[in-house]
């Protein structure tokens, strides 16, 4: 288990300790195996994870010096550095910090694991492990959170800074402010030349202005980029008095009958009013208004929100709407407004995701899911539609809120099955999961915390997102990739394991598979024990799968192989594991030594 909460991973940052340093080189692979192709000397992996480790970012450009910190310093214990599984470098550890610069190389993902030999000969016990992105452009690989709380309470002494430890722990590198603003239509607090301290929101909640300036200085010092959060149509009641005009809004006919609006309770600040976001004068109303966010807060891009299918709508001359085209020129206004700054567009239900994507000018795409999209197989299909929007330029971020009901009707704690099943997929699709902030979000109203993560979905969590980020280059790289349906099963009919090629079906293993530089890459899913398919887990219900250990697979394979090695987030803390092979033939013959919910397997 991962030993460490956000106060002892934040004091661990602080810690002061004497380490060493170096730059990485790739070891040489292993040697070719004979002519039966069979290698069984491979060492014999344990592990306690007794040591939790951190690092003082959460992403590094490349050449940039990481700086790690461990709970702990075990007897004989070594570092060993790994990409893929290659060992770029490997060396003694001998204190609490140390240093390490990685190579110039951009856009790759590290495995760094703390490991001491066994009692046996050519065995090995993974003490420790944390990942490391070194990356030059943090929406090649976003790994985005949140949030969404500003009050005088956050500038307490250590608060955003534990909060942040965490993010920082999970490798977030990108952080959107959730209801941050003063208004819809007016986003900063004050003017540009008398910034409010304190101020309301939408919900009347008093915000911090210095609160809000303290988390993005203190995400800045972690390597995090600070995205602001506001719908591209939205303006309040009294937009007028501020410089609205009538002619900007939206109608649900074309005689201005009635102004399209989001209802809000009667004792929030106002209802939502929409207005048309392919009108040029709001598009340079809105962009203003930005202008004098940015002059004041440091933040470094706009997350752009809308609220799904309207159904028809008019503006003011009575012509019908196209709304996604109306989001495509929006955002190439605020791109060009604001050139250095990044932008992110919610596809609420895929709706306008293809112009979105397709306008050149958003980061990464951002697909907020609900009940139309609620099956596993969905989330397939949403990355596969985002790759052709995007010309497979683009990673996908799901906002999509685990255990609904239950955060609707009680408080009490997130089902981590529910979570792990759901991110297991996710991230083994090549996508990942908005859900941490300074709370674990369940709900679309991000404030909102009526759930908590335990101990132990918090341990898991870690390590998932090291997997992630450690493993990014396989996971989440297109450049290179096709999928495939991998031919794979279990010989031994006693276990009664069955296998099936993605989709997933219920009460059996489903395989989704990529070639991925020239390695066969096949994830292995599990639904033993599931008889439900949907990611939402809205009741906070389901079971964990049935462990699965020691399972011997055949996979049908065409090519030589020199190597065969897993990795899983639910075993050895995601450290790679090499597997004794058989190959005859165009059958390769392995044993798979645990799978929870998810194993990744890579043939070399």
């Amino acid at each position: 288990m991962v030993k460490m909460n956000m106060l002892s991973i934040g004091l661990l940052m602080m810690a002061a300790a004497c380490g060493s340093s170096g730059n990485d080189e790739p070891n040489k692979p292993n040697p070719t195996p004979g002519e039966d192709n069979k290698v069984t000397d491979v060492a014999t992996v344990k592990s306690n994870l007794s040591v939790g480790l951190s690092t003082d970012r959460a992403c590094y450009a490349p050449g940039e010096r990481v700086e790690f910190t461990a709970s702990e310093l075990p007897g004989r214990a070594k570092i060993r550095y790994r990409h893929g599984s290659s060992i770029v470098k490997e060396e003694p550890m001998t204190s609490l910090k140390w240093y390490w610069t990685p190579s110039n190389t951009d856009f790759k993902g590290y495995m760094v694991e703390i490991w001491a030999p066994g009692d046996k000969d050519n065995e090995e016990v993974i003490l420790g492990t944390i990942a490391v992105d070194v990356s030059s452009d943090w929406t090649k690989y976003p790994r985005y959170g949140f949030v969404a709380t500003f009050d005088d309470s956050k500038l307490a002494d250590g608060v955003i800074e534990n909060e942040m430890a965490f993010l920082n722990r999970c490798h977030i590198n990108g952080v959107q402010f959730q209801d941050w603003h003063y208004k819809h239509h007016w986003p900063m607090p004050g003017t540009r030349d008398n910034v409010l301290e304190s101020y309301t929101d939408i919900a009347n909640r008093t915000l911090s202005a210095e609160a809000v300036k303290k988390y993005i200085s203190v995400q800045h010092s972690l390597g995090m980029k600070s995205i602001f959060y506001n719908l591209c149509f939205g303006v309040l009641d009294d937009a007028k008095a501020d410089g609205v005009k009538d002619e900007w809004y939206l109608f649900k006919n074309p005689n201005r009958g009635d102004k399209d609006m989001h209802t809000l309770p009667s004792n929030w600040k106002s209802n939502i009013y929409l207005v048309d976001p392919a009108n040029e004068e709001w598009q340079a109303y809105l962009g203003e208004r930005n202008d004098e966010v940015y002059a004041n807060f440091d933040f470094d891009g706009y997350q752009i929100d809308q609220l799904g299918n309207r159904g028809d709508l008019y503006d003011y001359n009575g012509n019908k709407v196209n709304l996604p085209k109306g989001y495509a020129s929006f955002i190439g206004a605020m791109k060009q407004k604001h050139p250095a700054k990044r932008l992110i567009m919610n596809a609420v239900s895929s709706y306008g995701a293809s112009q979105i994507a397709g306008s050149g000018k958003v980061d990464f795409c951002y697909n907020e899911l609900w009940n139309d999209e609620a099956n596993f197989d969905d989330l397939h299909t949403v990355i596969k539609a985002n790759d052709s929007y995007s010309g497979n330029s683009l990673r996908t971020v799901f906002a999509a809120y685990m255990n609904y009901d239950k955060a609707d009707k009680t408080t009490g704690e997130f089902n981590t099955p529910g979570i792990l099943m759901a991110d297991a997929v996710m991230m083994a699709l090549g996508g990942s999961h908005l859900e941490l902030g300074d709370h674990m979000l369940s709900r679309e109203y991000f404030p909102a915390s009526p759930l908590s993560m335990s101990e132990e979905l918090r341990d898991a969590i870690v390590h998932y997102y090291d997997f992630m980020t450690a493993y990014q280059n396989l996971l989440r790289d297109t450049s290179t990739e096709t999928e495939f349906k991998a031919e794979m099963k279990c010989t031994d009919a006693s276990k009664r394991v069955n296998i099936n090629a993605w989709p997933p079906k219920e009460n059996g293993l489903t395989t989704y598979a990529k070639n991925v530089d020239g390695k066969k890459v096949v994830h292995l899913l599990n639904f033993r024990n599931i008889d439900n398919l949907s990611w939402r887990d809205l009741n906070g219900e389901r079971p964990a799968p049935r462990l699965t250990l020691n399972t011997p697979l055949e996979l049908t394979h065409s090519g030589k192989v020199t190597r065969v090695w897993t990795a899983s987030p639910d075993y050895h803390g995601g450290a790679v594991v090499e597997l004794p092979f058989t190959q005859s033939g165009d059958k390769l013959t392995f044993t798979l030594p645990s799978l929870k919910y998810w194993s990744m397997i890579v043939v070399e």
